[in-house]
């Protein structure tokens, strides 16, 4: 039986995808038109493109091609999600259900309808174990002692954050929260981050707060392995060395580190330490 592949942006599909076919698997993907790379055609798996709302057609697809079991792969921004999308009926019905439209609410029952449509949704890191981050500190640096604070602190932020499904990463100074993800994503919160405290250092404002900035990662505490896995790659770094932040704390065994050899070496010549735990 084929593997569905539904691909959202980044290189976390491309992962999934080469790593399937390494394994001599039959892979078709569903690439998401407002999202994922156009090189997915490259990658010699079957490619079928939709728009982000036309769930119908995502079933129709896979039925067609006798999918049974699928995985998804890659962000979808959420403000995308929620603001963007022309909904087919059968997403509009799933939209119009929903108590809560955070993300865990809308791919869960996503995830039911492909049930109900006999096609079942694996975990998303199933065929990428190896690049689940390893306990430790990652990077030649190790946190200096506000930088552990500043992870302390954002953990227990975060953690709050994430069993609300509001976001998964917050951006702290001096053991002051500067910056909460929603819906933008987690480059664009360190970005906004690094934005506030430039500013805020123009000012001469900021003689109380640390200049440095801590970014800290978490997963949810129930965290569903099938879909929105908090992941890393070298954006993140390049994005931390623009917006000033000098550190990372990430989950162990939840939270994927993409191109991690490349990750670690952009961090390292950033003078940026990376910590899992």
């Amino acid at each position: 039986m084929p593997l569905g592949l539904i691909a959202g942006n980044g290189r976390f599909p491309f992962l999934v995808l080469n790593a399937a076919l390494a394994r001599g698997m039959d892979v078709v993907v569903a690439a998401i038109k407002e999202e994922t790379s156009p090189e997915i055609e490259n990658e010699g798996a079957r490619v079928h493109w939709l728009s982000l709302g036309e769930l119908s057609k995502l079933i129709d697809t896979f039925h067609r091609e006798g999918v049974t079991q699928a995985v998804m792969a890659g962000q979808v921004k959420h403000k995308q999600i929620f603001s963007s999308i022309r909904p087919d009926w059968k997403l509009a019905k799933v939209l119009l259900s929903l108590g809560t439209r955070n993300t865990d609410s809308l791919i869960g029952a996503i995830a039911k309808v492909l049930a109900d449509e006999g096609i079942t949704l694996m975990s998303s890191t199933e065929l990428l174990e190896p690049l689940l981050a390893k306990p430790g500190v990652l990077t030649q640096r190790a946190p200096t002692e506000q930088e552990q604070k500043d992870i302390d602190y954002g953990r227990a932020v975060a953690r709050h954050l994430a069993q609300y499904d509001i976001g998964q990463t917050v951006v702290v100074a001096g053991s002051a929260c500067v910056a909460v993800e929603a819906m933008e994503g987690t480059d664009e919160t360190i970005v906004r981050a690094g934005h506030l405290m430039s500013t805020l250092n123009a000012e001469g404002d900021a003689s109380t707060l640390a200049r440095d900035l801590v970014v800290v990662k978490v997963a949810k505490p129930n965290q569903d392995m099938r879909f929105d896995v908090p992941v890393i790659g070298v954006k993140t770094i390049d994005t931390m060395c623009n917006a000033g932040a000098t550190c990372l704390a990430i989950d162990a065994g939840r939270c994927l580190v993409i191109d991690g050899d490349k990750v670690v070496a952009a961090a390292d010549s950033a003078g940026i330490c990376i910590v899992s735990r």
